[in-house]
């Protein structure tokens, strides 16, 4: 047993007659380093530790943190959370959660090679990055930034209801974001590789990837206003898709504000889409074999074929609900209490790589970047308007560059006008994965 689940059970074991009481602990490690134009700009290491004790009595809950581990703080901690406890407003769903009899999946997402990569190591990796972009092509301007981010974080959850479980990850990145100019010109583009220890980095992947993406965009201009369809590139696709999986937890459906509420087991999305949430996938980088409450975690299907499957639930959103956690709880960190949310969100490939899926577009819109998504999106009504950036298509292959456009629909209608789901999944330093996308009837304004 670990040293963080031997102090989340002992606290656990501090439960008195009548109350139910959950530990959760958590420890961590993080680096960030920053360069520009060769000389660190700025490098910061730090260690965190800490304790979120919830206390239930009868329909009252109460909550309470310490940045520490110390046995008197965290007693301290516990008395509060009592405290807590006798001044909350009443709530019949008030709880904590119990076993379920589902069997964790064994993941290995610890790397020790982080613990033991040099600091300068790390300054290198940033380094060679931004000399990389620098020397990939004389259009490159300027490196508006270029770093280095590794976390290590372990966790326990212990309750009075029984449950004991600890877990351990690591991730770390390297990304750049650059700017290319053609005289009075200049576009941008970013790149990151991205993996659970240094040796999984590819610092020449990264570089690569932020200055096409920023040199194939230079003489873009403003096209005529049109319906087309567009192919969202793998990251738009990924973001767009975590704000349809916000919609989708059982927090947003009890709220209100879900514009699927009422549509389980319904067509919401055209058949070749498939849409999952699977912490149990060790190559997602939010994959963990437990979630925020110590449930096991596992392979939640939101939208098969089209088809609303499943809401996502912690056990205070399943109880209001009358149903079962799906192991969907998420917390910010100890300082916080859980909720429903996703981890490892990704569609399910289809057939067709990114150049089978241009051509069978044909003509249309690839959208390489979106600006405004999450204030041009409304969870609640669907309405979707973004500014976007991009290269049209002609011919079935990717032509002119084009920017200053709109794109506008709706989630529901996106959702159904699915054509066709690329086989080019990415995984990105985020809690989704995404793919190419073509979605037909889209309104773009331009001029």
């Amino acid at each position: 047993m670990s040293e963080l689940l031997e102090l989340a059970t002992r606290v656990a074991g501090w439960a008195r007659a009548g109350e139910q009481v959950e530990a959760y602990v958590a420890r961590g490690r993080d680096t960030d380093v920053e360069v520009f134009e060769g000389e660190v700009e700025s490098l910061s290491s730090a260690e965190s530790a800490g304790i979120g004790i919830r206390v239930v009595l009868g329909s009252r809950q109460g909550f309470a943190y310490a940045g520490s581990l110390d046995e008197g703080v965290v007693a301290e901690t516990l008395g509060e959370a009592r405290d807590n406890a006798g001044f909350a407003t009443p709530d019949e769903w008030a709880g904590l959660v119990e076993p379920d009899g589902v069997a964790p999946v064994g993941l290995d997402l610890w790397r020790d090679e982080l613990a033991a990569y040099p600091t300068e190591e790390k300054v290198a990796r940033a380094l060679e990055l931004e000399a990389r972009v620098r020397s990939a092509d004389p259009r490159i301007r300027q490196v508006q930034s270029a770093g280095w981010g590794d976390s290590a974080v372990e966790t326990a959850v212990a309750s009075s209801t029984g449950v004991a479980v600890a877990a351990r990850r690591t991730v770390c990145s390297v990304s750049t974001y650059v700017a290319a100019g053609d005289g009075a010109e200049t576009q941008t583009g970013y790149g990151w590789s991205v993996g659970r220890g240094p040796s999984e980095l590819d610092v020449v992947e990264a570089a690569s990837d932020a200055v096409e993406r920023a040199t194939r965009l230079l003489g873009a201009t403003k096209p005529s206003s049109r319906h087309l369809t567009v192919v969202l590139d793998p990251m738009v696709t990924a973001s767009l898709l975590a704000i349809v999986a916000g919609t989708l937890d059982g927090e947003a459906v009890s709220k209100g504000r879900s514009l699927f509420a009422d549509r389980l087991g319904q067509q919401v999305a055209a058949g070749v889409l498939t849409l999952v949430d699977d912490p149990t996938d060790p190559e997602a980088f939010g994959a963990t074999p437990y979630d925020a409450e110590g449930l096991a975690t596992r392979r939640t299907v939101l939208l098969g074929d089209g088809v609303l499957r499943q809401f996502l639930y912690d056990g205070y959103s399943a109880r209001r609900a009358g149903t079962e956690s799906t192991g969907s709880a998420v917390r910010a960190g100890y300082k916080s209490g859980p909720h429903p949310g996703a981890r490892a969100l990704a569609p399910v490939p289809g057939p067709l790589t990114r150049e089978q899926l241009h051509a069978a577009v044909g003509e249309g819109l690839v959208v390489q970047s979106v600006s405004g998504l999450h204030s041009g999106v409304n969870p609640v009504s669907g309405d979707f308007s973004v500014g976007a950036e991009g290269l049209l298509i002609r011919g079935g292959e990717p032509a002119e560059p084009v920017r200053e456009v709109n794109i506008a629909s709706t989630l529901q209608r996106m959702l159904l006008g699915v054509l066709h789901v690329g086989s080019d999944l990415e995984r990105l330093p985020s809690m989704a994965a995404g793919v190419s996308l073509a979605i037909g009837e889209v309104s773009m304004s331009g001029r």
